[in-house]
């Protein structure tokens, strides 16, 4: 009896073993991202995803946007590139598509024919005309002001340029950086000029007109325009050409600056780091009321996968993830940002509604949208010549010669 007791117990036992799932081999994905601002609502993604995809696992690896570029170059030129990762628009796409390290998506995520084809302009190829990521956010160079500050002040938001100008004066004589910008990154130079100064050379008129060749950057409007950003100097922090991203960021977040001027994206940083800080945000103006006050606008990130991945079904299953409304209702609402996607609330946020409301006058974000698929891109010319100009190294007239003769390398609208 025993015997058949022990034997039965074995055959139990056998037969659980047998039944029981094989465990599920889980396949890891690197996704790379240039915000370490943001890096916390990624996490949060990537955990949504991991639930309803246990055999998934994503890494995630946050790295500075201003070393992005140079280290994602590496690694897709090596043998160390991310599955899945934030790609930039327009010509920044166009080169790694030229290069063959990005993944053509048009067959793969079919949800990709429901995007906007503005939107998708900035992931599609002018090569081929593929597209090569899915788009994410657009943005809106803009200025931000702390409206506490303005109501201690007495200040309203400015109809005009020089309304504008007398804004900084109050609240620089109050004791207040007016501005929070400076000018340590080039990059920084290109969207004070993009946030700053669009109203002052006619917007989007100028931009068809410079990009068909009509007119030049030597436009005496355009490098009135650039002219006037030099006029913003005294009231930004001394020593502004030593001042970082960083720290433009940080005086606005702890209300030592007025205003900031930049992109629409710092919105949910700056809400996140400090939840007491009260800002608006507006346009810009031009010289009189009649004028349009514009924003600068471009497609800004792109989700990619490297077409080298070895985990590309697992990669394109996280990018249809990162493609459907229930994450752009995510950005909308914890990163105050545009999403890309299609059948998002946009609106739902009382910030991206005065976005939206803003754009109603927008322009090209120039140098970017136009000027960044050879070399040299007309936003390296501008950053660095830019950069002279705040140092007053250089003038606005040679600023606008540098750009002008460099674009015209390439571009054939410029040789006639």
């Amino acid at each position: 009896m025993k015997r058949l007791l022990g034997f039965l117990l074995v055959m139990v036992m056998l037969l659980l073993f047998v039944s029981l799932p094989a465990s599920a081999e889980v396949t890891e994905i690197q996704f790379w991202t240039w915000r370490p601002e943001d890096a916390g609502f990624y996490d949060e993604i990537i955990s949504q995803f991991e639930h309803a995809n246990p055999d998934i696992k994503i890494t995630q690896n946050p790295i500075k946007n201003t070393e992005y570029n140079t280290i994602l170059s590496a690694a897709l030129a090596g043998d160390s590139a991310p599955d899945v990762f934030m790609s930039r628009a327009y010509g920044g796409l166009q080169t790694f598509a030229d290069s063959g390290y990005m993944l053509a998506l048009d067959d793969l995520i079919p949800e990709l024919m429901q995007f906007d084809e503005a939107k998708k302009m900035g992931a599609r190829s002018i090569t081929d005309g593929k597209m090569y990521g899915v788009p994410a956010v657009s943005q809106t160079m803009l200025c931000f002001y702390n409206t506490k500050v303005y109501a201690e002040l007495g200040l309203n938001v400015p109809q005009t340029w020089q309304d504008f100008i007398a804004n900084l004066e109050a609240t620089k004589a109050a004791g207040y950086d007016a501005l929070a910008n400076g000018t340590k990154e080039g990059w920084c130079c290109e969207f004070l000029f993009g946030g700053g100064c669009s109203s002052l050379h006619g917007g989007v008129d100028f931009y068809n007109k410079v990009i068909s060749g009509e007119t030049t950057f030597l436009d005496p409007v355009f490098v009135n325009a650039v002219n006037e950003m030099l006029t913003l100097a005294p009231y930004m922090p001394v020593m502004y050409e030593g001042v970082a991203y960083t720290d433009m960021q940080a005086s606005f977040i702890n209300e030592m600056s007025a205003h900031f001027i930049g992109g629409s994206y710092e919105a949910g940083y700056f809400q996140a780091q400090n939840p007491d800080l009260d800002f608006d945000i507006f346009a810009v103006p031009g010289y009189t009321e009649a004028d349009p006050a514009y924003v600068a606008v471009y497609a800004d990130m792109n989700f990619s996968i490297a077409a080298t991945s070895k985990n590309q079904e697992a990669a394109i299953k996280f990018v249809k993830f990162l493609a459907t409304p229930e994450f752009g209702n995510q950005v909308v609402a914890d990163l105050a940002m545009v999403s890309s996607v299609p059948g998002v609330d946009v609106s739902a946020n009382p910030f991206i509604a005065k976005v939206l409301e803003l754009q109603k006058n927008s322009t090209p974000y120039i140098f970017l949208v136009g000027f960044r698929y050879n070399q040299p891109t007309g936003s390296s010319l501008f950053q660095a010549a830019a950069q002279g100009l705040m140092t007053n190294t250089l003038t606005a007239e040679e600023v606008c010669k540098q750009v002008q003769e460099g674009i015209a390398t390439y571009y054939e609208p410029f040789q006639k």
